[in-house]
């Protein structure tokens, strides 16, 4: 049984990577539901799903679990316990206990509190890529209750290997683990970069911390303020491989390009198209020879003053709640870093379990289970609403090229 509350003593295992995904004859995206095999880029059939398996990436929940957990984080990579120890520090610092899981238990609860509201009922299964509850543990619940079609939630809005790919290739490992490929089948929500559901926090957000700066510190907006938009950095060779080749997006792919356009849309909305922003990166990791998107958001703290700024305000775009990558580079060293520089500053929520949040996540599981046409699917940028199924070579990892993978057309 997987663990479901904190202090539980079961630990789980990672799969490890699949050798196939299961693909029903005809069918080009392994694992999914007749709605979905073919590989539409909109599903606008009904599906009756039976439950919905939210994803998450996991987290330590105390010291014992740091290096265990950073193993699997790193699994294939072979990364020595040594070197993973120099970037537990943050994890030790809060005592070897990430947020994230207890951050999604409160997400799962909020989500069948807003399934429990409207009357439907799907129930919601919580499984991890990295730690406990396991994706597997998840699946063998799932088998357990009797269900066999699920439709999944990762905990991640934008598009690239690491925040929507990888989700996919771990759901194959574990369909593989359980040996459950003829029995479950697994579809997936879009990404939600540009849900209004997901954007709303952030809006409220901008607009409140641009105010408390201008209430507090009698700021010009125009020339003394300026938002940083701040997201996970990743390999600039896997950001040019994000969302489909075809689509052009350039330099950062997909990756990039939602949240520039995401960004345009917060500051309309929050009514500050007059104050300078930009989007710049963080969380880093790798040898320093791999090129990753930048600018990193200290960097760019850093030039601020210099260009007549007196306070920032920093927005954790790329997070839909306040793990440690929130917690400790921008909570702890970007808001010290725009100290030391004598810049006012303010770091905005994340979505976490804003009520427009979790009515959003129900919804873009509602367009599934409807077959909602393209033309009713809300989508506040002009690059959505994205693919329910992922294009073929989209989000490739060029270090590892394709394994496989659900919810997309195999490359």
């Amino acid at each position: 049984m997987g663990a479901d509350a904190a202090g539980t003593s079961h630990r789980g295992h990672k799969p490890a990577p699949a050798a196939s995904a299961p693909c029903a004859p005809g069918a080009i995206v392994p694992g999914a539901t007749p709605a979905a095999q073919p590989g539409p880029e909109h599903v606008t059939e009904p599906v009756a799903y039976d439950a919905i398996l939210l994803a998450g990436f996991g987290g330590p929940e105390g010291q014992d679990d740091v290096i265990p957990f950073l193993r699997n984080v790193t699994s294939g990579r072979g990364i020595p316990d040594e070197r993973l120890e120099e970037v537990a520090h943050h994890y030790r610092h809060f005592g070897g206990v990430s947020p994230i899981n207890e951050q999604n238990r409160v997400l799962k609860a909020a989500l069948e509190a807003e399934l429990a509201s409207r009357g439907i009922d799907l129930p919601v299964i919580w499984g991890n890529r990295n730690w406990d509850p396991y994706l597997n543990d998840a699946l063998a619940e799932a088998k357990t209750a009797g269900y066999s079609k699920l439709i999944a939630i990762a905990t991640s809005a934008y598009s690239s290997y690491s925040s929507c790919r990888q989700y996919r290739e771990d759901f194959a490992d574990a369909l593989a683990d359980t040996g459950l490929g003829d029995e479950i089948q697994i579809d997936k929500v879009r990404q939600f970069f540009d849900h209004p559901g997901f954007v709303q926090p952030f809006v409220e957000g901008v607009r409140a911390g641009i105010a408390g700066l201008e209430a507090s510190a009698g700021l010009d907006r125009t020339n003394e303020v300026e938002v940083l938009f701040a997201t996970h950095s990743i390999p600039s060779t896997d950001a040019a491989r994000s969302g489909p080749a075809e689509r052009g997006f350039g330099e950062g792919g997909a990756y990039a390009a939602q949240h520039r356009a995401v960004a345009e849309v917060v500051m309309r909305e929050a009514g500050a198209s007059d104050v300078p922003w930009q989007l710049v990166y963080q969380s880093r990791s790798g040898p320093p020879s791999m090129p990753w998107l930048e600018p990193d958001v200290n960097d760019a703290i850093e030039q601020l003053p210099a260009a007549g700024r007196k306070a920032v305000v920093i927005v954790p775009l790329g997070f839909v709640s306040d793990h440690m990558e929130v917690l400790w580079d921008l909570d702890n060293e970007a808001l010290e870093t725009a100290e030391q520089r004598g810049l006012a500053a303010v770091r905005v929520p994340t979505p976490g379990t804003h009520p427009a949040y979790i009515a959003g996540l129900v919804d873009l599981v509602l367009e599934r289970v409807n077959g909602t046409p393209v033309a009713e699917r809300p989508a506040v940028t002009e690059l959505g609403p994205w693919y329910d199924v992922c294009r073929p070579g989209c989000c490739e990892n060029v270090r590892l090229g394709f394994r496989p993978a659900l919810a997309g057309i195999a490359p």
